[in-house]
């Protein structure tokens, strides 16, 4: 039994629980080493009999001199009446239990300063399913993938679940990139091997959709690597280094999340918010974003058809024709809380530590805006009920323009200076309004 970390419901509790145990069995024929058999501990006598048969060495219990398999140290010294080549050439497989390795694995320490959010890493395999979806025509097929806090990096499919991992440290070798500190998930089991392979590319942490083996939970101990099995839906099991795993803070309470997304996007040529942007559309990041801060989540639109997407209510404009205002008018109407935060749907960065610091701020104004070094952001603010007749006064007259009910209702500025303290680089209030602007996003 071992100490195993389960994640449910944005909790952890600990338990203990076993794991597949693997098992090296070094094995001797007159008196070479010709392989080391890793395996399930039970019958090892049947493992090294039917090893040696189906390489065509022994035909019958009678070929064989001297057999001696000792569970206890780990070994099979075998004596066969016939003679082994003088060379035995290794045909490296492809099926998912045989990996290859010229050394027995180490542990290697990793940089243990990294941290991850359960959403991330759910994000990650729920990435690794949808490009097997794609790219695969048949089944039998395993997978695998390494990522950041917020994309896919590398994908990798074979016969072999090591051959994937093999395959994605090739192409980041070729391409020059560093995969030290990214997540790998993987839809095979983790063994020693491939536990030891992921720390050699200083990996972080490992996931799976199922058990790993003991051996590989210890060297990712030894290594400084979170190790997930049984990730599936919103649950999983941590074995090792549950430190790295960060568990989402409490959403705030009393505020509903509002995204915008009702603009023509005429400097961009297309819809903004549809845009691809780590295989998904722009505004389901912006979505991902406000939903781990908010309990309810609103998306103003007149194309509600567009987003079906994404798991939330979507709203027209109560005043349509009236730009950003009326977005921000329907938002607060529909809400059933006092206080909403708008958001822009083409806000690829919202920064969550930065809205949470705002959210706090203390302020008996009707709206309260932050100031970055490009002037006051109205669509990255908090507005409250009461700024709402206001908001239906200024609606009624010709073109109404969000800046000016600010300066009307007294709204409460953060000046720019206070919230760099918060935002390096005033990055979270990075929006697209041309195409140059998307090429810069991609790259």
């Amino acid at each position: 039994m071992i100490p195993i970390h389960c994640y449910s419901k944005g909790v952890l509790h600990s338990e203990e629980g076993e794991v597949v145990q693997e098992f090296p069995v070094p094995l001797v024929v007159n008196g070479r080493e010709i392989a080391t058999l890793v395996a399930s501990p039970h019958e090892l006598n049947y493992l090294v009999a039917g090893f040696l048969r189906l390489q065509g060495f022994v035909t019958s219990p009678d070929d064989f001199e001297l057999f001696s398999v000792c569970k206890d140290f780990g070994a099979a010294n075998v004596r066969i009446k016939g003679t082994l080549p003088d060379k035995l050439k290794p045909v490296l497989t492809s099926g998912c239990g045989t990996g290859v390795t010229f050394s027995t694995p180490r542990p290697i320490q990793i940089d243990q300063k990294k941290e991850f959010t359960p959403a991330e890493v759910f994000s990650l395999m729920e990435e690794l399913g949808k490009h097997s979806e794609k790219y695969r025509a048949h089944g039998g097929i395993h997978s695998a993938a390494v990522g950041d806090n917020d994309r896919m990096v590398l994908y990798a499919e074979d016969l072999g679940r090591h051959n994937t991992l093999d395959r994605i440290a090739g192409e980041a070798l070729f391409k020059g990139i560093d995969l030290n500190g990214l997540m790998l998930v993987t839809s095979g089991r983790i063994s020693t091997e491939m536990a030891a392979k992921s720390a050699q590319l200083g990996i972080s942490l490992i996931a799976s959709r199922t058990s790993p083996t003991d051996m590989a939970v210890k060297l990712c101990e030894e290594s400084g690597i979170t190790l997930i099995g049984y990730l599936r839906a919103a649950t999983f099991q941590i074995y090792s280094h549950p430190e790295r795993i960060r568990l989402p803070d409490k959403k705030i309470e009393g505020v509903t999340g509002v995204i915008l997304a009702g603009g023509r996007s005429s400097r961009m040529g297309r819809d903004k918010s549809l845009l691809p942007y780590n295989d998904r559309p722009l505004i389901e990041t912006i979505y991902n974003s406000l939903s781990g801060l908010f309990n309810d989540i609103v998306v103003v639109t007149d194309r509600p058809h567009e987003y079906g997407f994404l798991p939330c209510p979507k709203i027209p404009d109560i005043l349509p024709g009236q730009g950003s205002l009326a977005g921000v008018h329907a938002g607060l109407t529909w809400s059933r809380d006092e206080r909403i935060f708008v958001a822009a749907c083409d806000m690829p960065h919202l920064d969550r530590e930065l809205i949470r610091w705002l959210s706090g701020v203390s302020s008996a104004a009707p709206a309260l805006v932050p100031e970055s070094d490009g002037g006051i952001e109205p669509l990255h603010a908090f507005y409250t009920k009461a700024a709402l007749p206001a908001i239906e006064a200024a609606l009624t007259s010709a073109r109404p323009k969000i800046i000016d009910l600010l300066a009307q209702i007294g709204a409460q500025i953060v000046p720019a200076a206070e919230v760099a303290r918060h935002s390096q680089g005033f990055r979270s209030f990075m929006n697209l309004n041309t195409p140059e602007d998307y090429r810069n996003l991609l790259g």
